[in-house]
């Protein structure tokens, strides 16, 4: 499913027109983005929790030449399931 997928979705389950949903689709990804960014996590209940994660700096090794790098520490967002996705997810087909 890709972006325009999942737009004509929401339009259709809440009955709205695909620019509003549009529109309500970017307002939620702005308002996850703004948090992340702030540090903060995003807690769906029963879908997941969105979250940023310190990664710690470490050395990497270049595969075509062998030679050791300097991987720099980052921070990087995360996504941990909730139970009622990972339940509706384990279901299957």
């Amino acid at each position: 499913m890709n972006r325009n997928d999942l737009v004509g979705r929401i339009a259709k389950d809440a009955k709205i027109s695909k620019a509003a949903a549009d529109k309500a689709l970017n307002a939620t990804l702005g308002g996850i983005s703004d948090a992340l960014k702030k540090g903060q996590s995003v807690t769906l209940v029963g879908f997941g929790t969105f979250m940023v994660a310190d990664r710690k700096a470490r050395i990497g090794r270049n595969p075509q030449t062998k030679k050791e790098i300097k991987i720099p520490a980052k921070r990087v967002p995360r996504f941990r399931a909730g139970k009622a996705l990972k339940s509706a997810v384990g279901k299957g087909k």
